[in-house]
């Protein structure tokens, strides 16, 4: 899986850094279009995608990205292995100029993410993993040498969880920015009951899952619509540092390559 590994990490990093060549550009128009959903989709989504496309293509996976999600559950059914993008997560926050959005790219393998690449290209940011090696994270990075391996990025980047040099003796709640539902907050409420010192975190698109990985934060609670391209790469980090996405009221991982692509609630934790 190294092979395969280290080209979704060059895929993201590539369309990274043409996703930043679009925000920055002051005069750049972002053409923007309206989904069926009426969730926005703009030219970096679509360059993302391309770039992603053509590096994927080089592995022996077929590929399931948001830009080309009408392929049918007939033909899905029988993908044992397979890629699920995400090329622009946080269309929205992209928009907004707030930084918050990254590239999304996990292996998955018979419904349960094997491996994972998000990158944050504001930030300059990589994490990666998989469940072998385990999670990493390596910051200032918008490149990568040709003869670039999985091990020699292993070598420079740290890996996760961070260790605290002092215990937290704070709960941290990851939230959603833009999707705080009633639920979510008897949620949180119900976490302050439990711990003395409970804080909640906002951040857009698949960054919360990256601060569970971190273990900057305990838990993140979503019980509003996801779609599987927004927490596969994140699922594929969190479970490869040791933890787990559980669907809401069970212990059930989330699965992938299901019929209806829309996530049940879940909790990361």
């Amino acid at each position: 899986m190294q092979n395969e590994l280290n080209t979704a990490i060059r895929a993201a990093i590539e369309a990274g850094s043409e996703i930043t060549k679009i925000y920055t550009d002051p005069n750049a128009d972002f053409e923007i279009e309206q989904k069926a959903d009426n969730s926005p989709l703009t030219i970096a989504d679509k360059k993302s995608n391309e770039i992603i496309l053509s590096f994927l293509s080089q592995t022996p996976y077929p590929v399931l990205s948001e830009e080309g999600k009408s392929i049918d559950y007939s033909i899905r059914e029988s993908w044992k292995k397979l890629w699920i993008v995400d090329p622009l997560d946080g269309t929205k926050e992209f928009i907004k100029r707030n930084g918050e959005f990254t590239v999304n790219i996990a292996y998955v393998k018979n419904g349960r993410p094997e491996a994972g690449v998000i990158y944050i290209p504001v930030k300059e940011e990589l994490y990666f993993a998989d469940c072998q090696y385990g999670a990493y994270k390596i910051e200032h990075i918008t490149q990568l040498a040709a003869d670039e391996t999985v091990d020699s990025l292993i070598e420079k980047a740290h890996r996760l969880p961070y260790q605290e040099q002092t215990p937290r003796n704070n709960f941290i709640v990851v939230a959603s920015r833009s999707h705080l539902t009633p639920e979510t907050e008897a949620y949180i409420e119900k976490m302050k009951q439990e711990h003395q010192h409970v804080e909640t975190v906002s951040k857009g698109s698949s960054l919360k899952l990256c601060l569970i990985a971190e273990g900057k934060a305990d838990v993140y609670p979503r019980f509003a619509p996801t779609m599987e391209w927004d927490t596969v790469a994140g699922h594929a980090i969190i479970r490869a540092m040791g933890k787990e996405v559980y669907q809401a009221g069970t212990q059930e991982p989330l699965q992938y390559n299901k019929e209806d692509l829309l996530n049940p609630w879940f909790i990361a934790e």
